[in-house]
Formats: structure tokens, sequence, C-alpha cells
């Protein structure tokens, strides 16, 4: 195959590559636009975990429950064994765990609520959605060859066990029933994912319409704004704006997570199984869910890398500003080109 002809076909993996760590990161407000050198790290780890989920899940007619769950799974290898954040109770300098600390488990609850949602949803279901958006006609076929999954698996694979050895080996946060408990529940969430039925074109649709994609995307807003929120009620937190004014008690705070997630879980399986649910309702939950990001990063101040310090009001904020314009202008980029692909007739209403 020529390079003229490869360059396409990889291209919505290459976006999703990048997407991944952008938007979990830097449209978050993690990194400021002065750590971009540090977007070519994260690709391992995000991108190659957000393009595996993928082509696993479309090479294997599984749709985006299945997507959704393994994302979940993303999150948990992250969080307990990459960054160790789950038992860290002095990460970066800040005290993550404090606020709901379960000594029988080691981990705090609010904060595993939050880690759950930010990755489940944002680090991996928004890019892919994005990416298949731009994707057109290509959205639900594999994007990678045989040598591209095995790279991507090995990148992958290369980038956690190389995180989880270190932290192991270089911290004693973590204790062996901990990570062994963690493992078992990664084990059985990868179970659960791979049991879900496959897409099916030959579901019955529940009786009504979808709602419109602005509506979706609404909905989206919302309740991304909603459980962003609750992180900020917590006093020790990353982002503790709110935990004076709403001094919200912990196992309060982890019944609402929970209350919020089957919620949202709830309207979106009923919604995506009526008439008229497309490609452009997902588009609109994944722009939902950035703009939540984009408005979040402002209040969100960066987390400076180890011996950098942390940057300055004004280069945080612009830094911000900047990835949040880049985010609308990419969903505006998505929605047309959704836009044309509806006019000429190549982008039917499917199934997740």
């Amino acid at each position: 195959m020529t390079q003229g002809a490869l360059l396409p076909r990889l291209a919505p993996a290459i976006w999703l590559l990048f997407l991944a760590p952008l938007t979990g990161e830097y449209l978050m407000g993690n990194m400021p636009i002065t750590d971009l050198g540090n977007l070519l790290a994260l690709i391992p780890l995000y991108g190659c975990g957000a393009l595996l989920i993928r082509e696993f899940a479309r090479r294997t007619g599984r749709g985006w429950p299945t997507m959704m769950i393994f994302a979940l799974a993303y999150g948990m290898i992250e969080e307990a064994f990459v960054t160790q954040t789950l038992w860290n109770p002095n990460w970066s300098g800040f005290r993550i765990l404090d606020y709901g600390f379960i000594p029988a488990l080691g981990l705090a609850g609010p904060w595993t609520m939050f880690m759950v949602g930010v990755h489940t949803v944002f680090s991996i279901s928004v890019p892919i959605a994005v990416a298949e958006t731009l994707a057109g006609s290509r959205r639900t076929a594999p994007w990678l060859g045989k040598i591209g999954f095995t790279v991507t698996s090995v990148l992958y694979g290369v980038m956690v066990l190389g995180g989880a050895i270190s932290a192991i080996v270089l911290t004693d946060f973590a204790s062996a029933p901990q990570l062994i408990g963690a493992g078992v529940a990664i084990a059985a969430i990868i179970v659960v994912g791979l049991r879900l039925p496959r897409r099916s074109t030959d579901a019955t649709p529940l009786p009504g319409r979808a709602p419109g994609p602005w509506v979706a995307g609404t909905f989206a807003l919302i309740a991304g704004t909603v459980f962003v929120l609750l992180y900020a009620v917590d006093p020790t937190g990353l982002s503790p704006w709110l935990g004076e004014a709403i001094p919200l008690p912990a196992w309060l705070s982890v019944l609402l997570y929970l209350a919020l997630f089957v919620t949202a879980a709830t309207v979106l399986v009923r919604w995506s199984r009526r008439a008229g649910w497309s490609q452009a309702h997902r588009l609109a939950l994944a722009g939902g869910a950035m703009l939540t990001f984009a408005w979040h990063s402002f209040p969100w101040r960066a987390i400076p890398l180890p011996g950098n310090p942390p940057p300055s009001l004004p280069v945080d904020l612009a830094s911000n500003a900047i990835f949040t314009v880049g985010a609308v202008v990419l969903l505006v980029v998505a929605a047309l080109r959704l836009r044309r692909a509806s006019v000429s007739g190549t982008a039917g209403v499917q199934r997740p």
C-alpha cells in the first residue's frame, strides 16, 4: 500500500491518539499549553488505550456499551496501577484521599467515583465518539491492520507495565491485597464487557422517538456539570472551590455520584433504543461532555509536573481559553462533516 493511500486510512486512528490525551488532560485543565511537549508521552497511555478499546469493540461487532465498560476498566488500570492515585494520599502535593477515606479499602469514595466518571466518559468515550464522527463512512469499520493493532497494543502494554512496576518499586502506597483486589475488579469489569450482547440491527426499538440532538447535548452538559460540581465540594481535593460554600458529607457525595451514574445510563439507554437515534446524538453527547470540561478548566488549577513550578494564573487561564476554542472548533467541524454526510445519504440511523 502506498503512503498516499495509507495515511487517509490511518487518519481516524491518528486523530484518536491525539484527541484522548488532549481531552483527558489539557481540556480538563490539568496541563497548560506550556506543557504541550508532554503530549507525546501521554499518547501511549491515553491514545493507545482509547484506540485499543475502540478497535477491539468494532472488530468484534460490539458497540458503545462494551466500549464504555472497557473504558471503566481502563480508568481502574491507570489509577490503581500506573499513577496509583487511588492509594496515594499526597499525590502531587494534594490531599486527594482525605475526603471520604475508607481505611478498610485504603481509598476514598468520592475520589474513586470522580475517577470512574473522568475516564469512562471524558478520557475515552468522548474522544472515540468525536473521532468516529470525523471518520465518516468508516465510523464503525476497523482503522488498524494487524501490524497497527499489534504496535498499539505493545505501546500501551509497555506504558502500563512500566508505570505499574515503577510505582510499586519506588513507592509503598498500595499493599499487595489492594493491588490484587484492584486486579480482580478490573478482570471482572472486562468479563462483563465481553459478555454484553453484540450490536444488532434487528433489536426492537422502544416506543416513541428519540429527542433531538440538541436535547441530548444539553442533557450531557447538565449531567457533566453536576458531575464536576460534586468533586468541587471536596474541601481537600484538586478543585475545592465549592468546599466551604457547600459542606457536603463524603458519604452523601458518593450516593449522589451513584445516582447520577444510574440516572444518566438509564436515560441514555432508553433514548438510544428509540427510533431516530443517530450519530448526531452521539456527537451531541460528546459535545456536551467536552463543553463541561471546557468551562470546568477555568476554576480548576493546572497540576504542575514534578520539579516544575505551577503556571501563573494568566498563563493558566489563557491556556484554558485556547483549548476551549479548539474544542468548539473541532465540534463544529465534526458537526459540519456529519451534516454533509447526512445530505449525501451516507449517515444513516444506527444503533449504538
